[in-house]
């Protein structure tokens, strides 16, 4: 594997570039020196950035700086693009708050706590007597104040806020080329690093293909990473193809759980199986954002990197989107579902009556540690309040801390990962502070809380194949089975006990199982049905919501991305496309579904199939029993 060389700038970043305006833009997520802080780009393209978060869970964290050069000395305006995130539910000050500081010293008031929407708060004026100055931030709280970017004006007039005109003015300011930087031509891109992303990538590389990998943290895994923290759901070794699923356990980590200590999800195992692969070019820490097509046909995929904004385009003649939310295929101008359908759209019997937009949520995973002496919580009160009977008296919260079934997991997706934070403080600190048992959790510290949230379901693009419960429940094989699923079909719904306490609001949920027999995805679940080029593995596959609720596990997306990666590679061979390798080498691919690309024989002892139980077989295709992978 050869990781691409990031050319950083970050000196252009802040440095001035238009001649006619006397003014310097700072990104914050650019800052050389980011202390406590921690890059959020979950976000930017909603609000146009990555950025800078003061993620302390409830304890200020380190200050951030970085050096700039002014254009010249003198006084200047400042303006600190930020948002008071806990706005959609109290009405008052928030609690993300920060100061600017220059040179050690703090100016202008305490940001961060103000504001409906990310907007440019006015600090106040500054008078730099050195053009080489240090630029810091200090957070005040530890309750996630964050911060765009920074701007220093000889006028008074502050940047734009429209997204539109923020992003021209940013690349005006930083000086990024309207035609990004080729990164090179690759025969497969796959767009995503989770557990998907990753093994599409290496079962392609080890096929012969030059492969370029993009994921948008400096981690892999997803949501099986350490910033995450969920077990991988799923069997291997399942017929009709026992070899699929070797790669999964290559990368897989060796012990099981939601929300443990980073240590077990292992993210250097996955990141040492891609950096063996010669035939893998990984680019952390790009996120794609755009692409360009001809047709039907995606010719480019441009990303940009989320602390120095520099940009790049990836060409190849096949594409795979692992990103979750179809961003590639959304992008390119692929059909896509999103939301529940009603029972007569696909005949199903969990259906509801009536479509809707209602999908699984989001989860903010946390746990908290015992200490031999008393520990403090601040309080904290913004909207969302407790009493005894609707706290949950827990020292952790793993899968059912579920958010944002009811809203829009795109567009509305920053305000349901902080409904999520919202309702982790906010119990603790009735826990700590209020409840008549508070003295049972006295010496208890919030020790981890997600700032990236796990998604469960947003888009699913659609393919030649859309798999629906009947295929499941009747065990009805199609030609191009592949991928096998083997969970249940585990659908999850607001907690009825949380909506009495929180109508509306919920952040608790349930999850209701219907068996099924292991069952081997079609192909045509894995790739566009309108874009010619494009693969899909991970949650965002052809499936309808019922259906999603087996196939979203990691094990079973990580056997989609082996799967893909074959497809790809045969593509190429044949000079063909997705549906060309169903149309005319299915059999090509079953052979090599059959042979696998596994390398190393190794032990996978995870064994966390809670919600895989078996329903009636109704085939002749022998699938063995549950036991260990």
């Amino acid at each position: 594997m050869k990781k691409y060389g990031v050319i950083l700038f970050f000196s252009m970043i802040v440095n001035l570039v238009a001649a006619q305006s006397v003014s310097l833009l700072v990104e914050a997520e650019s800052f050389g020196e980011k202390g406590g802080w921690v890059v959020d780009q979950q976000f930017m393209d909603l609000m146009g950035s990555p950025y800078l978060m003061a993620h302390g869970m409830g304890v200020p964290v380190a200050n951030a700086e970085t050096s700039v050069e002014f254009p010249r000395t003198g006084k200047y305006n400042v303006y600190v693009r930020t948002f008071n995130w806990t706005s959609p539910w109290y009405e008052g000050e928030g609690p993300g708050q920060f100061q600017l500081m220059i040179n050690g010293g703090k100016i202008g008031s305490v940001l961060g706590n103000a504001g409906k929407e990310w907007y440019w708060q006015k600090v106040g004026t500054v008078n730099i007597k050195k053009r080489n100055s240090v630029i810091g931030l200090q957070d005040l709280t530890g309750f996630n104040g964050r911060v765009d970017a920074i701007y220093f004006t000889k006028d008074n007039v502050p940047p734009p806020n429209d997204p539109k005109a923020l992003d021209q003015f940013r690349k005006q300011q930083l000086g990024i080329p309207e035609v990004p930087e080729n990164a090179g031509k690759f025969d497969l891109v796959v767009v995503g690093g989770g557990v998907a992303g990753t093994t599409a990538a290496i079962s392609a590389a080890r096929l012969g293909l030059k492969v370029a990998l993009i994921q948008d943290r400096p981690v892999l895994g997803g949501n099986n990473s350490s910033e995450v923290r969920v077990h991988l759901g799923g069997r291997i070794k399942v017929e009709p193809y026992p070899a699929l699923g070797d790669v999964v356990k290559e990368i897989g980590p060796s012990r099981g759980g939601n929300a443990q200590p980073a240590e077990f999800y292992e993210d250097e195992k996955k990141m040492q199986m891609v950096e063996a692969e010669e035939n893998i070019l990984l680019f952390t820490n790009w996120r794609a954002f755009a692409v360009k097509t001809e047709g039907s046909t995606i010719k480019e995929v441009y990303a940009r990197h989320i602390e120095t904004a520099q940009e790049l385009s990836f060409t190849a003649p096949l594409f795979a989107d692992c990103t979750g939310d179809g961003t590639v295929g959304f992008l390119a101008g692929a059909d896509y579902a999103m939301g529940r359908e009603a029972k007569k759209e696909f005949g199903e019997a969990t259906a509801p009556e009536i479509p809707d937009k209602m999908t699984m949520g989001a989860s903010v995973q946390w746990y908290s540690a015992q200490e031999k002496q008393p520990v403090d919580f601040p309080i904290f009160q913004y909207g969302v309040d407790f009493n005894d009977e609707s706290a949950k008296q827990v020292t952790m919260g793993e899968w059912t801390w579920e958010t944002g079934m009811n809203y829009d997991q795109i567009t509305q997706f920053e305000r349901i990962r902080d409904y999520g934070l919202m309702v982790v403080y906010s119990n603790w600190s009735w826990l700590k502070n209020l409840s008549a048992k508070k003295e049972n959790y006295a010496n208890r510290r919030l020790d981890w809380v997600a700032y990236i949230a796990g998604k469960r379901e947003s888009r699913r693009l659609l393919g030649d194949h859309i798999l629906k419960e009947q295929d499941l429940t009747d065990f009805i094989i199609y030609p191009d089975a592949s991928a096998p699923t083997s969970w249940t079909i585990d659908l999850h719904y607001p907690d009825p006990k949380n909506t009495q306490h929180f109508p509306g609001n919920e952040f608790l949920s349930i999850a209701v199982h219907k068996p099924i027999h292991p069952y081997p995805i079609p192909y045509r679940c894995l790739y566009s049905r309108n874009v010619d080029n494009l693969f899909m593995a991970g949650r965002n596959i052809s499936v309808t919501h019922v259906a999603l609720g087996t196939i979203r596990v990691m094990r079973t997306t990580g056997i989609m991305g082996e799967v893909v990666g074959m497809a790809a590679s045969i593509a190429i061979k044949n000079n063909t496309n997705p549906r060309g390798v169903y149309n005319n080498h299915l059999n090509d691919l079953k052979k090599l579904m059959e042979t696998g690309v596994g390398k190393y024989d190794v032990e996978n002892m995870q064994n966390y199939n809670l919600g895989g139980s078996l329903g009636p077989k109704k085939s002749s295709i022998d699938v063995p029993p549950y036991g260990k992978d």
